[in-house]
C-alpha cells in the first residue's frame, strides 16, 4: 500500500473517531509532512483521497476542513414491482426525453449528461485537433472490428482499478455503452426470452429488450444495497431467466454501490442457475470513494459476466465511445456488432487513447468526482428546501443523478408538462420501469456546477409539485 493511502486511512480513522470535529480545520499539508516524514505531494494526494471519500473539504487559501453534518431527505422505499415477466412499455416517454436537444432558455435536469465544461478536458480537444492535422489522416480509416488496439490497451489498464485483469484482445470497442448493452443482450438472448432487471432500471437497456422482443422481470431493489438477492433467487426458481441485467456501481437512477459481498453472492447465484450477467459499469469510475468499487466481472472466473462501459459519462457523450468485455460471449458480440454498426469511428478512439496515455484521465475523473459529490449535496439541500414536506430522495454514492420520490398518488408526467412551459425538463420516473411504475418519482441531474439558474429551476420543480399536490387535495 502506498504512503499516501496509508496517511489517508490514518486521517480518515481520526475523523471517524471524532478527533477532528465537523467544521474543524484539519492539519496543514506542511504540518503533516513534518509529522509523518513524507513529502508535501504525498500529503496532498492523501487529502485528495479524503476529499473523494467525502471526509475532507478544501477551502481556497484556508486548507482542508471536516465537512459539516447535513440534514438529508428520507430514502425512497424499497421498490415493489410486479414480480412476473412483462412486456416493456413507456417508449413514448423515453422518446420525449431523448428527443430533446440543448436549447436556450430550457434547463435540462432530466438528461444523463456529464459536465463537459471542465478545463481538464482541454488536452482531449488538443488530441482531436492534432489528429485532424496529421497528413496520414489515421482517423479517416476503418479500424479493427475489435476497435483501436491503442485504446483497448489503455482501457485494459484502467480496468485494473476495478479489479479486472483483461487483455486488450478480450475487449470490443463500441459506439457508446448503448451499443455495448445491445450487442451483449443479442449475444446471449433470443426473442421471447426473460431478462431480470433491477428496479428502477436504466430505460435504455429496457427499451433495447423491448425492441428485441424480450420480456423484463423487475426485481425489488434497495436504494442503498441494490437488487434483492432473495427476490432474485425466487424468480430464478420460478422463471426461465436467460440474463440478469444490472448496474451495481453508482446505479442509474438510484446511485447506490452494491456492497462487495452482495456482488459475490449475485455471481454465485448466477453460477448456480447457469445465467449470464450483463453488468453496466458506465458510472463506476465516478464513485465518490477511493478506491473505486470492484466490478462483478472482477470475480468472474468462467466468463459469464459481460461488462459494459463507456466514456460518455466520464468524458463526453458526443464521443460515442464505449466498450464491452464479453467473456465467453466474445465471438457472438463481435458478430452482433458486425451486423449492426461494423467498426466504431476511429478518430475519437485515437484521441481518447492519447488522452489517457498522456496521464490526463485520472486527474479529470478525480476533479469530476469531487464536483459531483458537492453537486449531490447541494441538490439534496435544495430538495429539502423547495420540495413538498415528506419528499424522499436517494443518496448517490457516485455519478450525478438524484432519484426523488413524491407521494404515491402524484403524477410526474403531469408535473413535466407544467415544467416544460416554465423552461425546465425532468426525467419522469415511469420510464425507469418496464410496466410504467414510479409515476410518482423523477430523476434530476446535478452534474453542472451549481448556479442561481439551476437553483431557480429546482425551485420551480418543487413549487410546481407543491401546487399540484394542493390541487389534488382540493379535488380540482
Amino acid at each position: 500500500m502506498t504512503l499516501y493511502v496509508n496517511l489517508a486511512e490514518l486521517l480518515g480513522a481520526r475523523i471517524e473517531q471524532g478527533l477532528y470535529r465537523p467544521g474543524e480545520r484539519l492539519p496543514s499539508v506542511r504540518a503533516l509532512s513534518l509529522e509523518h516524514g513524507v513529502s508535501l505531494g504525498t500529503v496532498q494526494q492523501a487529502y485528495r483521497v479524503l476529499e473523494d471519500n467525502g471526509l475532507a473539504l478544501p477551502r481556497p487559501k484556508s486548507g482542508y476542513f471536516v465537512p459539516e453534518h447535513r440534514s438529508l431527505p428520507a430514502l425512497p422505499d424499497i421498490s415493489r414491482p410486479a414480480q412476473r415477466p412483462v412486456e416493456i412499455s413507456q417508449w413514448e416517454q423515453v422518446l420525449e426525453l431523448v428527443r430533446s436537444t440543448p436549447q436556450q432558455g430550457v434547463i435540462q435536469l432530466g438528461r444523463g449528461m456529464p459536465d463537459i465544461d471542465s478545463p481538464t478536458l482541454k488536452p482531449l480537444l488538443r488530441s482531436l485537433a492534432k489528429l485532424s492535422r496529421r497528413q496520414d489522416m489515421p482517423g479517416f480509416y476503418y479500424d479493427n472490428i475489435h476497435g483501436s488496439l491503442a485504446l483497448r490497451e489503455q482501457i485494459a489498464r484502467l480496468m485494473l482499478d476495478s479489479g479486472c485483469q483483461v487483455d486488450a484482445s478480450d475487449l470490443v470497442v463500441t459506439t457508446g455503452c448503448h451499443e455495448a448493452l445491445s450487442t451483449s443482450i443479442r449475444a446471449v438472448c433470443q426473442p421471447g426470452d426473460i431478462v431480470a432487471v433491477d428496479s428502477p432500471s436504466f430505460h435504455g437497456a429496457m427499451q433495447t429488450l423491448k425492441g428485441l422482443g424480450m420480456k423484463a422481470l423487475e426485481i425489488p431493489t434497495d436504494p442503498l444495497t441494490g437488487i434483492s438477492l432473495e427476490a432474485l433467487e425466487l424468480a430464478l426458481e420460478q422463471w426461465p431467466i436467460k440474463l440478469i441485467q444490472i448496474t451495481p456501481s453508482c446505479n442509474n437512477p438510484l446511485g447506490y454501490i452494491m456492497p462487495e459481498a452482495r456482488k459475490k453472492a449475485l455471481l454465485t447465484l448466477a453460477q448456480r442457475y447457469d445465467v449470464a450477467i450483463l453488468e453496466d459499469d458506465v458510472y463506476g469510475d465516478l464513485a465518490y470513494t477511493y478506491p473505486r468499487p470492484r466490478t462483478i466481472k472482477s470475480f468472474d472466473e468462467d466468463g459469464r459476466v459481460l461488462l459494459c462501459s463507456s466514456f460518455s459519462k466520464t468524458l463526453a457523450p458526443g464521443l460515442r465511445i464505449g466498450w464491452v468485455a464479453p467473456g465467453r460471449y466474445l465471438e457472438r458480440v463481435l458478430h452482433m456488432k458486425y451486423i449492426s454498426t461494423g467498426c466504431t469511428a476511429s478518430q475519437p478512439q485515437l484521441a481518447i487513447a492519447d488522452f489517457i496515455q498522456g496521464g490526463h484521465y485520472q486527474p479529470h475523473v478525480r476533479r469530476m468526482r469531487s464536483q459531483y459529490q458537492r453537486g449531490r449535496d447541494q441538490m439534496s439541500d435544495w430538495v429539502i428546501r423547495y420540495f413538498p414536506s415528506g419528499t424522499r430522495a436517494s443518496r448517490p454514492q457516485g455519478g450525478f443523478l438524484l432519484w426523488v420520490e413524491l407521494p404515491e398518488s402524484f403524477d410526474t408526467l403531469r408535473l413535466n408538462r407544467v415544467l416544460l412551459g416554465q423552461g425546465v425538463q425532468i426525467a419522469v420516473g415511469s420510464i425507469f420501469s418496464a410496466s410504467g411504475k414510479y409515476r410518482n418519482c423523477l430523476r434530476m441531474n446535478f452534474a453542472a456546477r451549481p448556479t442561481t439558474q439551476i437553483e431557480a429551476a429546482v425551485r420551480k420543480v418543487g413549487e410546481a409539485a407543491s401546487a399540484l399536490l394542493a390541487e389534488d387535495e382540493r379535488g380540482e
